[in-house]
């Protein structure tokens, strides 16, 4: 067996304990899931955010964040607004609770994860997390795993 497949399990089993467990804080301590956070964050972050955008940076399907959208719309974090050049389309954009929510989650994220990856230098942290980003890079520029 070469050295990708256990990495690539390692690589796995780190992100689904760190998003479950940082879920599980944001969830306890704001009321909003991991998941919620990050899509407030792309719609805070990307002006003119649309859905195709969130598809984008997180390799979902069109109807997944529709539907997640749809929930944030209900919950009163974000809002459809008509797109000024393409009315078939619409702009998301942050409520007032939907920025305060996201604004409160920030720090209890940052804190989760520092407080989860302790045992890990910070170097060795700069080390992964540069590894991680020409591999996400490479990917998304072959538009590797992307739906659909």
């Amino acid at each position: 067996m070469s050295h990708i497949t256990p990495a690539f399990v390692d690589l796995v089993r780190v992100e689904t304990r760190l998003y479950n467990a940082v879920s599980a804080r944001l969830r306890d301590e704001q009321g909003v899931s991991i998941g919620q956070f990050e899509f407030l964050e792309i719609i805070d972050r990307v002006p003119g955010c649309r859905v195709l955008d969130i598809v984008g940076e997180l390799a979902i399907t069109v109807g997944a964040v529709s539907k997640a959208v749809d929930r944030l719309v209900a919950a009163g974090w974000c809002r459809r607004v008509a797109h000024p050049q393409d009315r078939r389309s619409s702009v998301l954009r942050l409520t007032d609770e939907g920025a305060r929510r996201l604004a409160a989650s920030r720090p209890v994220v940052e804190s989760a994860l520092v407080s989860l990856t302790a045992g890990v230098s910070p170097e060795e942290l700069s080390r992964v997390a540069s590894t991680l980003a020409t591999l996400r890079a490479a990917l998304e520029a072959g538009s590797h795993g992307s739906p659909g």
